[in-house]
Protein backbone atom coordinates (compact mmCIF):
# COMPACT_ATOMS: atom_id res chain seq x y z
CA UNK A 1 0.00 0.00 0.00
CA UNK A 2 1.22 3.64 -0.82
CA UNK A 3 1.12 6.32 1.83
CA UNK A 4 0.56 9.55 0.13
CA UNK A 5 3.09 12.23 0.52
CA UNK A 6 3.37 14.61 3.36
CA UNK A 7 2.35 17.73 0.68
CA UNK A 8 -0.86 15.65 -0.88
CA UNK A 9 -2.05 15.07 2.76
CA UNK A 10 -1.38 19.12 3.93
CA UNK A 11 -2.87 20.20 0.32
CA UNK A 12 -6.12 17.68 1.59
CA UNK A 13 -6.18 19.29 4.90
CA UNK A 14 -5.89 22.49 3.85
CA UNK A 15 -8.96 22.41 1.12
CA UNK A 16 -11.17 20.50 3.87
CA UNK A 17 -10.67 23.26 6.52
CA UNK A 18 -10.99 26.06 3.56
CA UNK A 19 -14.23 23.94 1.78
CA UNK A 20 -15.95 23.96 5.95
CA UNK A 21 -15.19 27.83 6.72
CA UNK A 22 -16.83 28.76 3.69
CA UNK A 23 -19.85 26.24 4.58
CA UNK A 24 -19.67 27.66 7.80
CA UNK A 25 -19.99 31.34 6.71
CA UNK A 26 -22.63 30.78 4.36
CA UNK A 27 -25.13 29.39 7.03
CA UNK A 28 -23.79 32.32 9.66
CA UNK A 29 -24.72 34.73 6.91
CA UNK A 30 -27.69 33.64 5.79
CA UNK A 31 -28.92 32.58 9.36
CA UNK A 32 -27.86 36.50 10.48
CA UNK A 33 -29.00 38.72 7.40
CA UNK A 34 -31.17 40.97 7.81
CA UNK A 35 -32.69 42.99 5.45
CA UNK A 36 -30.75 46.50 5.44
CA UNK A 37 -31.73 50.40 5.18
CA UNK A 38 -30.01 53.09 5.00
CA UNK A 39 -30.79 57.11 6.48
CA UNK A 40 -31.78 59.75 4.67
CA UNK A 41 -29.27 62.63 5.43
CA UNK A 42 -29.41 66.02 4.19
CA UNK A 43 -26.45 69.06 5.00
CA UNK A 44 -29.20 72.19 6.08
CA UNK A 45 -26.73 74.38 6.48
CA UNK A 46 -22.61 74.48 5.83
CA UNK A 47 -19.86 77.25 7.25
CA UNK A 48 -16.01 77.56 7.23
CA UNK A 49 -15.67 80.03 10.21
CA UNK A 50 -13.30 82.82 10.23
CA UNK A 51 -9.46 82.27 11.25
CA UNK A 52 -8.97 81.79 15.14
CA UNK A 53 -5.31 80.31 16.20
CA UNK A 54 -3.86 79.69 12.66
CA UNK A 55 -6.93 77.38 11.70
CA UNK A 56 -10.34 77.58 10.26
CA UNK A 57 -13.49 75.27 11.73
CA UNK A 58 -15.75 74.16 8.77
CA UNK A 59 -19.24 73.36 10.63
CA UNK A 60 -22.60 71.96 9.37
CA UNK A 61 -26.17 70.88 10.30
CA UNK A 62 -26.98 67.90 8.83
CA UNK A 63 -30.64 66.18 8.88
CA UNK A 64 -31.08 62.62 9.57
CA UNK A 65 -34.06 60.73 9.10
CA UNK A 66 -33.54 57.40 10.13
CA UNK A 67 -37.24 56.51 10.47
CA UNK A 68 -36.12 53.15 8.64
CA UNK A 69 -33.49 52.19 10.84
CA UNK A 70 -33.69 49.48 13.80
CA UNK A 71 -30.20 51.25 15.15
CA UNK A 72 -30.33 54.55 16.97
CA UNK A 73 -27.33 55.54 15.35
CA UNK A 74 -24.33 54.70 12.78
CA UNK A 75 -21.94 55.62 10.29
CA UNK A 76 -21.25 58.41 7.92
CA UNK A 77 -18.63 59.58 5.46
CA UNK A 78 -18.44 63.24 4.53
CA UNK A 79 -16.91 64.19 1.19
CA UNK A 80 -14.74 66.98 1.04
CA UNK A 81 -12.18 68.59 -1.46
CA UNK A 82 -9.85 70.90 0.39
CA UNK A 83 -8.49 73.87 -1.50
CA UNK A 84 -4.70 74.83 -0.44
CA UNK A 85 -3.22 77.97 -1.51
CA UNK A 86 0.56 76.05 -2.09
CA UNK A 87 -0.64 72.78 -3.47
CA UNK A 88 -3.04 71.07 -4.71
CA UNK A 89 -6.37 70.22 -4.25
CA UNK A 90 -7.02 66.92 -2.29
CA UNK A 91 -10.24 64.81 -1.85
CA UNK A 92 -10.90 63.12 1.46
CA UNK A 93 -13.38 61.87 3.18
CA UNK A 94 -14.16 62.06 7.29
CA UNK A 95 -16.06 59.70 9.36
CA UNK A 96 -19.29 61.20 11.96
CA UNK A 97 -21.79 59.48 13.41
CA UNK A 98 -25.53 60.15 12.93
CA UNK A 99 -28.08 60.14 15.47
CA UNK A 100 -32.25 60.09 14.13
CA UNK A 101 -32.75 63.95 14.32
CA UNK A 102 -30.48 67.39 13.76
CA UNK A 103 -27.10 66.51 14.24
CA UNK A 104 -24.00 69.23 14.26
CA UNK A 105 -20.48 67.99 12.75
CA UNK A 106 -17.54 69.87 12.12
CA UNK A 107 -13.82 69.30 10.76
CA UNK A 108 -10.85 71.27 11.35
CA UNK A 109 -8.93 73.18 8.46
CA UNK A 110 -5.15 74.80 8.58
CA UNK A 111 -5.12 78.56 7.73
CA UNK A 112 -4.11 77.91 4.34
CA UNK A 113 -7.23 75.84 3.65
CA UNK A 114 -10.77 76.41 2.19
CA UNK A 115 -13.23 74.21 1.87
CA UNK A 116 -14.11 73.93 -2.41
CA UNK A 117 -17.07 70.89 -1.97
CA UNK A 118 -18.47 69.06 1.23
CA UNK A 119 -21.32 66.36 0.83
CA UNK A 120 -22.75 63.53 1.96
CA UNK A 121 -20.44 59.94 1.07
CA UNK A 122 -20.74 56.46 2.12
CA UNK A 123 -23.67 56.20 4.95
CA UNK A 124 -23.39 52.78 6.15
CA UNK A 125 -26.53 50.57 6.02
CA UNK A 126 -28.33 49.51 9.07
CA UNK A 127 -30.66 47.10 9.92
CA UNK A 128 -34.77 47.79 8.80
CA UNK A 129 -36.76 48.56 11.27
CA UNK A 130 -39.85 46.10 11.09
CA UNK A 131 -42.70 47.30 9.09
CA UNK A 132 -45.32 47.32 12.26
CA UNK A 133 -43.11 49.17 14.50
CA UNK A 134 -42.77 52.28 12.89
Amino acid sequence: MRVPSRSILLRRSVSSMAAGALAASLVVTHSFAAPLCTPDLAIMRAQLSEMRASQRIWSARIVVDASQCAAASGRVFIRFVRLKEIGPDLPFAEAFTWRPGVIDVSTIFAADEAVLDAAIGYVRPCACREIGSR
